[in-house]
């Protein structure tokens, strides 16, 4: 018997004018964890599709051997039922019902044609407590956190029967804890028998929990790291990106205003949307400076995205109050098109919901935030915008068929190049970025951080929200640590460590 409990052999799927996979061979023992990885656009989800049944027999060419037999899935049914279940990075959770509603969801606890809703929870119990979930399963999905949410998409996976789990980037939104929590719990699953694919641009993550690992780049298969000994982030990278990456963070080209501020925002408070009288921001001041790169850390929960939408035109909150000055003088940001005016721009961290339109151009999307500047007695001037938006695309490395392609066939990566070529076609002097780098790879985060070096440069003012520590303190100035809607701390970058900011968020 093979040792393999999954082999992918010579997988080729091609789109319209685009070769995702080439003869792409993948291969994973049985009880291991498996690793695959590679930059936005590698062919990594395609792969994945493929095998869970999502792209079907007859689209693509090549064998995927399951326990020793070759299978031919033409749906994510079929593959269920073979043993495979995959958690995608978008959870697919619907929040208004309960916990255990969710779990069984697609194969309910039925007594006769009627859903048994004591016996749906009795069964969701022993799950919860397999997968660590110390919750009442009648607790609706919204009434509890991102990291929680994973676990219940673990302990639906569970349900099914799974003999290989694959998650696509697991702790992309959670913090630190949560992350390192929800790989302890793999590892448990791993010693119960459980086979796993994780797919993530977090190398640390990676090397702290992968047997081996695969890497695809350009919808080939360029290297395999069988042995865990091999593993580490550099050679990973190496084989990534096709070159070396000596510095993750570029050399800061800019050189912040030691006194002119640009925006400074005061006794800033704001309360629960539902609940007014709940403050999650409480009495916040802040200070940036032409031409700084200011980072904000804080875990999961401490009001930091808050913060930013309720600043960005009250987008977020009630009874907010406080005060926001524009070089020295008193500015009014109560609605999104004031915040714009006054020369704000906000990168939400959710790029597809918020940042994009997705079944829209690039060119389309890049011009949306200042059309007045490609317009003329509110008619538009077609020929100005595609002009112009390709210029700013072409500027901030978008890589594309044409600016005529949809922004959501993209890659991450690309996607979020878009965001930022759209708001700077509104020549903002401030920019709030929000996880700018969430979700996307080792060579197009460079890409990004080049990009903030290159606006601090210019003259603008940048504030960075991230739960990437390592990130924080490569690329910014100085940095704010905000804990429970509080500024807990102020450091210069030279003085700030892992360890100085994680001692102020306890």
């Amino acid at each position: 018997m093979s040792e393999y409990i999954l082999e992918m052999k010579n997988i080729t799927k091609e789109f319209p004018g685009v070769k995702a996979l080439n003869n792409v061979s993948f291969k994973v023992k049985k009880g291991e964890i498996k690793a695959l990885v590679g930059e936005n656009g590698a062919g990594k989800s395609t792969l994945m599709k493929v095998l869970s049944g999502v792209y079907g027999y007859g689209t693509y060419t090549g064998d995927i051997v399951l326990n020793g037999e070759v299978c031919q899935f033409n749906d994510i049914q079929q593959s269920e039922k073979a043993g495979i279940a995959i958690i995608h990075q978008e959870l697919a959770l619907i929040p208004q019902l309960s916990i255990s509603e969710n779990i069984f969801l697609s194969h309910p606890r039925k007594k006769g044609i009627a859903i048994d809703w004591n016996l749906t929870r009795s069964h969701a119990i022993p799950l919860l407590e397999r997968v660590g979930l110390n919750e009442d399963p009648n607790t609706a999905i919204n009434q509890i956190g991102v990291g929680k949410q994973q676990l219940v998409e673990i302990a639906k996976a569970l349900s099914k029967q799974c003999s290989l789990l694959i998650l696509d980037e697991p702790t992309a939104a959670l913090n630190e804890k949560d992350s390192k929590n929800l790989l302890d719990l793999l590892k448990s699953l791993q010693a119960e028998g459980m086979t796993c694919i994780i797919i993530s641009h977090k190398l640390n993550e990676i090397v702290y929990i992968a047997d081996s690992v695969t890497v695809l780049r350009d919808g080939q298969t360029v290297a395999d790291f069988d042995d865990a000994a091999q593993i580490n982030e550099d050679e990973i990278i190496r084989h990534m990106v096709g070159r070396e990456l000596s510095n993750r963070y570029p050399t800061k080209t800019h050189t912040p205003s030691a006194d002119e501020i640009i925006l400074e925002v005061k006794n800033w408070n704001v309360g629960h949307p539902e609940f007014p009288e709940r403050k999650i921001i409480k009495d916040l001041n802040i200070k940036l400076r032409k031409g700084e790169v200011v980072g904000m850390s804080g875990l999961m929960g401490a009001g930091r995205t808050e913060f930013a939408m309720s600043l960005f035109g009250k987008s977020y909150g009630a009874n907010i109050t406080g005060e926001v000055y524009k070089d020295g003088k008193q500015i009014d940001v109560s609605t999104v098109s004031k915040a714009i005016d006054n020369g704000i721009a906000y990168l939400s961290e959710d790029r597809k919901t918020y940042g994009l339109v997705l079944d829209h151009t690039i060119s389309k999307n890049i011009s949306l935030a200042n059309l007045k500047r490609v317009s003329k007695n509110g008619i538009l001037n077609l020929y100005q915008e595609i002009k112009e938006t390709g210029e700013n695309a072409k500027q901030f490395g978008v890589k594309c068929s044409s600016i005529f392609q949809n922004a959501g066939q993209l890659s991450g990566g690309n996607q979020q190049k878009v965001v930022l070529a759209k708001w700077m076609f509104n020549q903002p002097d401030i920019l709030i970025l929000d996880e700018p780098t969430r979700g996307i790879d080792v060579g197009a985060k460079y890409d990004i951080y080049c990009i903030i070096n290159e606006l601090a440069a210019s003259g603008k003012s940048v504030l960075v929200i991230s739960s990437e520590l390592p990130e924080i303190l490569g690329i910014c100035d100085r940095v704010y640590v905000m804990n429970e809607g509080e500024i807990k701390g102020e450091m210069p970058i030279e003085e700030a460590s892992q360890e100085s900011i994680m001692r102020l968020l306890v």
